[in-house]
């Protein structure tokens, strides 16, 4: 799978986090977490995939594999900057310091080290894995500060004269905690402070991202240990309206979150500025098992994030809600590469997609994938909004063989989860009139 459109999957094998997000030279890239030998979690690369326009997307060569002490085990997540021309990828190298005997790929008891590292390339698409290395924050040794283990995934900008860096960390797998960094070049880095809220938010924090909106200052974590119901992803990804002052890096964290996704599939997002400066988000979907091609991992359709009045706002990037150009009867074959129904739904009525049921119940829209989806302890079957609070329900709904998603009022909300197994058919019921829906395919 060489190319590919709307979503962007896995080319083999398995893909997990987003990494690198950036428009550079005229393409936006989009590196990823990868696992080259097989359809499961093990010693990262980076895969690479680029696109004109965030809707058409073409795999490339592996971008980084491991190579040095540091990363021999592993070159985990990261993010992209460009400085005078070129492109930098700083990301987290790990070291196990006890393998498995029986898996190389994996470690025994979370006994490895994490550092922080860098490389560059004047084109975006040519690293030098061999020779282009650079430790730029080793691994921790104050636990006063972070965790030695459990620090990673850098995400870098640029403000003013400086530059900013920060890591997801834990203290003392009690909480999590976002470290904030310094530099004035790029290449050498100052600590500076850090921010946690508790255990009740987390034993570790993965994935920090910071940016600013127009309507705000906007924190997303991805939260390990968030979730105690029981269910199986425990793991989940939630947003903030932030506070933070760059002179001292203070940051001040509300109580209340949002989670970037109502579906809780959605995970490691990663955040970019477009063409157009609009702040656009990829995240990953988490998949139970492996596709009958043979491939486990996608990535959800890119979104555009706003703040308004404190609400954060997961709008369909326009260049994708483009993409599905031509309305087609109820009954017509739809394309290969998904569609988008787009209808307003009433108190108590319900569309099927093809065994994907959504419904309104009161001023909730609610999703159930029970008929289309594995059947395994702890699995999360049934998805609902919070309350909203206008009198408006309006869906978008993209539908593609792995995956639904459900724009509610233009992202207010959304609910996205990964699916098997979709029947070719879309059913409507409820009470008084028909239900009137649009479907737009995805044209080439």
């Amino acid at each position: 799978m060489k190319t590919q459109r709307l979503h962007l999957k896995a080319p083999d094998n398995w893909v997990n986090d987003p990494n690198g997000f950036i428009y550079y030279k005229g393409h936006y890239h989009l590196f990823y977490q990868y696992f080259p030998y097989g359809p499961r979690w093990g010693t990262m690369h980076w895969g690479h995939a680029v696109s004109r326009d965030l809707v058409n997307w073409e795999h490339k060569d592996m971008a980084l594999y491991p190579t040095m002490r540091e990363d021999q085990n592993g070159c985990f997540s990261g993010s992209a900057v460009e400085e005078d021309g070129k492109l930098y990828l700083v990301y987290t190298g790990v070291r196990y310091e006890v393998v498995n005997p029986e898996d190389p790929h994996t470690c025994l008891n979370e006994q490895f080290e994490s550092a922080q590292l860098m490389i560059s390339s004047e084109d975006g698409f040519q690293f030098d894995n061999e020779n282009g290395k650079k430790v730029i924050i080793p691994p921790i040794t104050d636990p006063a500060i972070g965790d030695r283990t459990h620090t990673r995934d850098p995400k870098v900008w640029k403000s003013g004269d400086h530059w900013y860096l920060v890591l997801g960390s834990t203290m003392e797998e009690k909480y999590g905690e976002v470290l904030f960094y310094r530099s004035e070049d790029l290449h050498h880095w100052t600590y500076v402070d850090k921010v946690f809220k508790g255990p009740q938010y987390g034993w570790m924090w993965e994935c920090p991202d910071y940016f600013e909106t127009e309507g705000g200052k906007v924190l997303i974590l991805s939260a390990m240990g968030f979730l105690k119901n029981g269910e199986k992803e425990k793991n989940q990804s939630i947003c903030f309206p932030v506070e933070f002052d760059q002179d001292s890096c203070r940051m001040e964290i509300p109580d209340e979150y949002q989670f970037l996704d109502y579906g809780l599939d959605l995970y490691a997002p990663q955040t970019t500025l477009d063409r157009e400066s609009r702040r656009v988000l990829s995240a990953w979907v988490r998949m139970p098992k492996v596709t009958d091609e043979g491939w486990i991992g996608m990535f959800c359709t890119p979104r555009v994030v706003e703040m308004k009045d404190g609400h954060i706002f997961f709008r369909m990037h326009p260049n994708v809600r483009a993409a599905y150009s031509e309305e087609i009867p109820e009954d017509s074959q739809r394309a290969q590469d998904g569609y988008l129904i787009s209808l307003d739904l009433e108190d108590g009525e319900e569309l099927d997609v093809g065994g994907f049921v959504i419904r309104r119940e009161g001023d909730r829209i609610c999703t159930d994938r029970s008929a289309v989806f594995p059947d395994f302890p702890g699995a999360h079957i049934h998805s609902e909004t919070p309350a909203l609070k206008g009198g408006s329900f309006h869906l978008d709904v993209v539908v593609d063989k792995n995956l639904v998603e459900v724009f509610v009022n233009d992202g207010e909300y959304v609910i996205s989860n990964a699916v098997y197994g979709l029947e070719d058919k879309i059913g409507c019921s409820g009470e008084g009139k028909k239900m009137r829906i649009h479907i737009f395919s995805a044209q080439r």
